[in-house]
């Protein structure tokens, strides 16, 4: 199998596809499968960790809405000449932009066999910035955009739901959900140590955020319900905001100006980010725009019991009162309510924690990947033999 993966973002950029693509590529790697990867310059400016063979680079600029996802300037005479030669059995486009575009152009050129995933509700961030009259104008695009897909792989039962109520074939779609490694995402900490370095007491209740700081990420109602939790229950919570995006000034100010305890520690790479994972005597998520979440089934592989909105992918790994808690997004107080059952009931944290890690521990990249695999096969043209012609 020949795989040629059309994509918006790309590691080393640093957010849920990205990251997920680059496993699947690995993934393929491994099992002898040839992959050539078709994307924009990083939006962080680092070079790919990835071989300059496996991977072709376009210039580009940042997407309004999601600025982690680039708007590629595709060169047709560069792609013409890389899918040449590279001969691929199946083309993967996995973003709805330029080079998604051309992936769409060239398998219906061709005449390879085209797949998709869809890893984005960018209608549900469309309200955030005023701009939710582009919404039935955006899904007749998402339509066009997939109509000459075999299958659509999506991440969750609810983006299943969800694409299948706006009259979506559920015969194209299929479930490629997400995996955890819990080598990497584990429990272990030393909790004193770890904080004290950071300067915070490891008598403090310990409150985490993780994620892109943007309007649709819903944080200012996670501030909303902390700054209530730390004022009528628990005056010695710390809230840790990990992450970086378009609002961090705006909410920097206003923990400032209300004099909301918020440590904002920017970006945070691995294994940093585990050991806060572990830390964190709770993991706080208010976003309700989520495809899936893969921070979620970080914390929960770390032992960080969770408090998640009542919405969107999340709903898939978190059970009600079982691996986690779920609340009313548009409710702060839900969340504070939340918090407070936590922090008052030792055991039942506990209970969430352990129940969290054993489900994250079933999630396994591998047996994900395999299914996954199986699917694109189905798919693929058979590999045709590369004939030299000899010259007259």
């Amino acid at each position: 199998m020949r795989v040629a993966l059309f994509t918006d973002t790309y590691e080393p950029d640093v957010n849920g596809v990205a990251r997920t693509l680059g496993r699947w590529t690995d993934y393929l790697k491994r099992q002898g499968a040839e992959v050539l990867v078709l994307a924009p310059d990083s939006a962080s400016g680092k070079p790919s960790s990835k071989g300059p063979s496996s991977v072709e680079r376009f210039a580009s600029l940042p997407f309004f809405l999601y600025p982690e996802c680039r708007l590629a300037l595709p060169n047709p005479i560069h792609i013409r000449r890389a899918l040449k030669e590279f001969r691929p059995t199946i083309i993967h486009v996995a973003t709805p932009f330029n080079l998604g575009l051309c992936g769409i152009h060239y398998a219906r050129k061709l005449r390879i066999p085209l797949v998709a995933s869809y890893h984005t509700h960018f209608d549900q961030y469309l309200p955030f910035y005023n701009l939710q009259w582009m919404a039935k104008l955006l899904w007749r695009y998402m339509e066009w955009f997939h109509h000459d897909c075999r299958s659509i792989y999506v991440p969750s039962r609810s983006t299943y739901q969800d694409l299948k109520d706006k009259g979506w074939d559920a015969g194209r779609l299929e479930i490629w959900s997400r995996g955890i490694d819990t080598d990497a995402f584990h429990p272990s900490v030393n909790r004193e140590e770890w904080l004290q370095k950071h300067g915070i007491d490891s008598s403090r209740f310990v409150v985490l955020y993780v994620g892109r700081l943007a309007p649709e990420k819903n944080v200012d109602t996670a501030l909303d319900a902390f700054a209530e939790f730390r004022q009528n229950i628990c005056q010695e919570a710390v809230f840790v905001i990990a992450g970086d995006g378009p609002s961090s000034d705006a909410l920097k100010e206003r923990c400032r100006r209300e004099g909301i305890d918020a440590r904002f520690i920017g970006f945070t790479a691995m294994p940093d980010l585990q050991q806060w994972y572990a830390a964190a005597d709770l993991f706080l998520f208010p976003s309700a725009t989520e495809t899936f979440g893969n921070v979620v089934l970080e914390a929960m592989s770390c032992g960080a019991p969770v408090i998640c909105a009542d919405k969107g992918g999340v709903t898939d790994s978190v059970q009600h009162g079982v691996t986690g808690l779920l609340c009313d997004p548009e409710n702060p107080r839900s969340f504070t309510n939340a918090m407070g059952l936590l922090y008052s009931n030792p055991e039942l944290r506990t209970a969430l924690a352990e129940q969290g890690r054993i489900y994250s521990q079933k999630q396994s990249w591998d047996a994900i990947f395999d299914k996954l695999a199986s699917s694109f096969e189905r798919y693929s043209i058979p590999v045709q033999p590369h004939i030299r012609h000899k010259a007259k």
